[in-house]
């Protein structure tokens, strides 16, 4: 046993619970270790026994102790946060809980914790980015709907600061990046609805400056052409659209004699409002019309029968995203920091 190890008798009654703001010296007196084996148990130190961490990290968590954060920084130059930025309607369709969940069990026993930091509507995207950098209020920060030149990765990587992606853009230069492979989806997604006897295939995409618009451009032409049908791509709506305005839109395509038969669907949420314009205009869903779309959740494919689904999975997302983003604030090269997600179709098993 070290000399950190060794009770701290004199600092204290053992096992009593003080009043006031919890600190390293309360759980010192409180369990009676010396404040250095609380401060590495609570930081997981490899050296202490597991029990003797356990045992710290369980009273800290009972009395609500939490790291002075600007003390940390001071001291380190670290502040144990990652922040994670995320527009309100990520959050309403499901994306950002997943994501939460995955980045929560990448940062699991570690010392970092995860701070969601909004990104408004009518803000830049790149403001709450320089925000979090110019304070050094996190070690890293995490954020989604990357565009083809995004100026927050070149405001970044001119700040040498750490992050990872969630998609990826055209800069020269790398970066860790996690991503799916939303070109082969739309591949996948568009040959599928041809061995279903479809003759013209339609897309609603999403906003024209995020890279995976062009991915899902580039997919559904390569497929379009191989097989020899017609495609388009959605005019006046895109993901971003109201569902109403979605609706609106198939229902005057679908009417005409030259609507598509088949529609690849990018999101839950538009596919929703694509099968309810189809079935509001007559058509049966896997019969008359067919529909593929993504699946983020278990719910989609429960309530729409007719349409085929291929999985996204933002849960492993996020947690391959935080694995990735550790690695690089410990100073890892971005070379290797990057993940891109293959569809899995279930209709090649």
């Amino acid at each position: 046993m070290s000399e950190d190890d060794v009770p701290a008798a004199s600092k204290g009654k053992r096992g009593v619970k003080p009043s006031g703001k919890p600190t390293l010296k309360t759980i010192a007196q409180m369990t009676g270790f010396a404040v250095t084996t609380i401060s590495r148990a609570l930081n997981n130190a490899p050296e202490l026994a597991q029990d003797t961490r356990d045992r710290v990290q369980k009273i800290a968590a009972e009395i609500g102790y939490l790291p002075d954060r600007a003390a940390l920084r001071l001291k380190t130059g670290r502040t144990n946060v990652i922040a994670l930025v995320l527009e309100p309607d990520e959050q309403i369709y499901g994306f950002g809980s997943a994501i939460v969940t995955g980045l929560s069990e990448a940062v699991r026993d570690t010392a970092y914790h995860i701070v969601i930091t909004p990104l408004f509507r009518n803000v830049q995207p790149l403001e709450p980015i320089r925000h979090i950098v110019r304070n050094r209020m996190a070690d890293g920060v995490i954020f989604s709907k990357a565009e083809s030149f995004d100026e927050r990765i070149r405001f970044l990587i001119d700040n040498d600061f750490p992050f990872v992606s969630h998609g990826r853009t055209n800069w020269p230069e790398a970066y860790p990046s996690v991503d799916f492979d939303n070109e082969a989806y739309a591949f996948g997604a568009t040959m599928r609805l041809v061995s279903k006897g479809c003759r013209k295939v339609s897309i609603i995409l999403p906003d024209s400056a995020l890279t995976y618009t062009d991915h899902l451009k580039t997919g559904m032409i390569r497929a379009a052409k191989e097989a020899g049908i017609e495609y388009e791509f959605a005019a006046d709506v895109n993901l971003g659209s109201a569902t109403d305005a979605i609706r609106t839109y198939v229902m005057k395509r679908t009417k005409r004699p030259d609507g598509p038969d088949g529609w690849v669907c990018a999101s839950e949420v538009s596919a929703l409002a694509v099968i309810g314009a189809l079935n509001d205009s007559g058509k049966v869903v896997g019969q008359t019309v067919h529909v593929v779309s993504k699946q983020s959740s278990e719910m989609f494919a429960q309530f729409q029968p007719g349409a085929e689904t291929v999985f996204e999975d933002f849960v492993d997302a996020g947690r391959r995203m935080g694995a990735l983003l550790l690695r690089r604030i410990s100073g890892e090269a971005p070379e290797e920091l990057h993940y891109l997600a293959r569809p899995k179709f279930d209709w090649e098993a």
